[in-house]
């Protein structure tokens, strides 16, 4: 699962999305109560560097951690999952305040911004299962949302090909090795990081100003 570093161009790397005014929100869900408990989401979305970079940022957002999901504990490591045999997918877990932001809010981020979710298998020169575009739903509600949004963004063809993002129950999350957490922060002059995971940071600010914090 080493990085393919191999960079053709340094041109910011764009989702594949069709010309229109706007992305279009999510299914209408209300902001919880004042004083609602903390809200978890995990996304996988190709390399968790750029994952992380994108929410790290993101108004309401409380943490983030990389890890795995979809495959078992036991091998749930670095190494292990490279080898695209695992199950697993390189993924984010986010903590979130629910009075701040919804669940919806995050997964219009995650399609329009933080990857291209027409894309099977793959996110730029990275390849393998393990960079699969997937959500891992907690609960009913995140299924029927996630869902819904996937049917919305087809049907309307907001993107030039239909969305490949596969939702499925979490059964486990994996944190990854302390090298990988916020891995982005502390290596921002890495030719991976300066040519794919920067220029998504530089599209959140541009395109959601209201939703972005330093």
């Amino acid at each position: 699962m080493k990085r393919n570093i191999l960079i053709t161009s340094l041109a910011i790397p764009v989702v594949a999305v069709s010309l229109m005014a706007a992305f279009p929100d999510p299914p209408a869900e209300p902001m919880a109560p004042a004083g609602a408990k903390k809200a978890t989401a995990v996304l996988a979305g190709g390399c968790f560097w750029g994952m992380q970079g994108v929410f790290e940022h993101v108004k309401g957002v409380t943490d983030t951690t990389v890890g795995y999901a979809g495959g078992d504990k036991k091998t749930a490591e670095y190494e292990t999952v490279s080898t695209g045999r695992t199950g697993h997918a390189e993924s984010i877990q986010i903590v979130y305040d629910p009075t701040l932001i919804t669940y919806g809010q995050l997964l219009k981020i995650y399609f329009s911004v933080a990857h291209d979710p027409t894309t099977l298998n793959r996110q730029h020169n990275d390849e393998g299962t393990q960079y699969r575009s997937e959500i891992f739903y907690s609960d009913e509600n995140q299924k029927n949302i996630a869902l819904a949004y996937i049917k919305q963004l087809n049907d309307a063809k907001v993107f030039h090909s239909p969305v490949v993002t596969k939702v499925e129950p979490l059964q486990g999350f994996y944190p990854a090795e302390q090298y990988h957490q916020h891995y982005l922060d502390q290596n921002p002059t890495e030719p991976y990081i300066v040519a794919m995971d920067l220029p998504l940071i530089a599209s959140l600010k541009k395109t959601y100003p209201e939703m972005y914090k330093k």
